[in-house]
């Protein structure tokens, strides 16, 4: 059956859509849905119609358990005071008029409080990270209504069209409909002063945690420095080592410079050995040492090896992650102990046997033990009577050596050996960023990962 295929922006539009449709589709909401900026400017009146001042803004309250946030008042423009005239003094909260319950409030200047945010100060053109749609947006205006059984930040919508309609006469601002909305339930917001992540709800951060590595690396790349900071603190520094792997250098580079050494050093501990000699190879030698320096002693002496290696050389392309087994060891064995490394996965796709002495004696596909007959047996018995040491690269051979070993063992990696002793190996995928210019990659995620 023939399917048209959708561009990327009209998937995105209809993703836009849809959510649109799913918000608007709630009754109470679809009722009471207005927009910030529709707000901004009306008259707030008391219960018998005296003015009291105009809406300067409204605040909200973040909470780590509820998706959508609720109002907690209004800033009024009273003279040349900016009071607070809290939520639940507020009779009727409209497009059209703010009557509130009693002509009794508090003239005392604002002052936020701890875990609010005011909305069109701190949210409104500001980042925001979109979850489902995976991309970095900027609020051109946000929505409010009656959901849940009280007045709530429900959606936020991006666009040209709605920053050129705040710039209307606030008639036309208050009878505009969202036809851009994104479910609030589906943003993470950051706080205007640390960037630290404000709202992580539990569809939010999951959501966030549920993204592929090359799809946060994007995120990232996109993000403000203080935004991303505060997404990278959010995520956890191994979780971030394997978004940032799905990076171009130029992009890591600058996240490691930008970075806290202290969280820099976290994140390159947990990145592949490989992909973390890489991004210190490209820093300048005060930055790369500071960040050694913090790390793990053992960690950061294998990194200062790889790093000593050339760039277009075995040693200097290759992972250390090696999965070494003595030619006696049972087959058994070896599975429980790649079950054991399982966060390797994504630069393993073989064994390598060594000899009592440490010498390489073959590399053992991942397949062959899969479909081994008897797993009680040594793992010697899977090396070929013919297998010799022609899948295998020095660590100071160049990237055509490397490939020509590639294409004549028809393998996906292949080992590097110094002195005769197994040190690392090379993925096919770091071949093909070795030969292919870096402007001219398609970041794909490793196949195993």
């Amino acid at each position: 059956m023939n399917r048209t295929q959708l561009q990327p922006s009209e998937r995105l539009n209809r993703l836009r859509l849809a959510r649109a449709r799913r918000v608007l589709a709630i009754a109470d909401i679809r009722s009471s849905i207005v927009p910030l900026s529709g707000l901004i400017g009306i008259t707030v009146k008391n219960q018998i119609g005296g003015e009291i001042g105009k809406v300067d803004d409204i605040v909200a309250r973040w909470s780590e358990v509820v998706d959508y946030p609720p109002l907690t008042g209004l800033v009024v423009r009273v003279g040349r005071r900016r009071a607070f005239i809290d939520i639940d003094k507020v009779e009727i909260l409209g497009a059209s008029q703010i009557t509130l319950r009693s002509a009794k409030i508090d003239l005392r200047d604002f002052v936020k409080r701890a875990g609010e945010v005011i909305l069109g100060k701190e949210v409104l053109d500001h980042q925001l990270v979109d979850v489902e749609g995976v991309q970095v947006i900027r609020a051109s205006e946000l929505y409010v209504a009656h959901a849940l059984g009280t007045l709530r930040l429900v959606g936020v919508e991006v666009g040209v069209s709605a920053l050129l309609r705040r710039l209307m006469m606030r008639r036309i601002r208050a009878q505009a409909k969202p036809k851009r909305v994104i479910d609030w339930g589906d943003v993470a917001a950051f706080d205007e002063s640390s960037g630290s992540v404000k709202l992580r709800a539990s569809r939010s951060s999951g959501g966030i945690r549920r993204l592929r590595p090359y799809e946060l690396a994007e995120l990232l790349s996109d993000l403000d420095r203080k935004e991303r900071d505060g997404l990278i603190e959010a995520l956890g520094a191994e979780v971030v080592a394997d978004a940032i792997e799905e990076m171009d250098s130029e992009d890591i580079e600058v996240i490691i410079n930008q970075s806290d050494p202290e969280v820099a050093a976290d994140i390159v501990e947990n990145m592949e050995p490989d992909e973390a000699a890489e991004a210190l190879r490209d820093l300048e030698d005060e930055k790369r040492q500071e960040i050694l320096d913090l790390m793990d002693p053992d960690k950061a002496a294998d990194l200062e090896d790889l790093i000593d290696y050339e760039e277009d050389t075995a040693g200097g392309m290759m992972t250390t992650s090696l999965i070494e087994v003595s030619m006696d060891e049972p087959i058994a064995d070896v599975i429980k102990n790649l079950r054991k490394n399982a966060e390797h996965r994504s630069d393993i796709d073989a064994v390598v046997v060594i000899d009592e002495d440490g010498n390489y004696m073959a590399d053992i596909p991942l397949f062959d033990l899969l479909i081994a007959d008897d797993e009680d047996a040594a793992i010697s018995s899977l090396i070929p009577d013919d297998d010799d040491n022609s899948q295998t690269v020095n660590v100071d051979d160049d990237v055509d050596r490397i490939v020509e070993v590639l294409t004549s063992s028809r393998r996906s990696s292949v080992v590097v050996i110094e002195d005769g002793v197994p040190v690392g190996r090379i993925l096919a995928d770091d071949v093909i960023d070795a030969i292919i210019p870096e402007e001219r990659r398609f970041r794909f995620p490793r196949l195993l990962s």
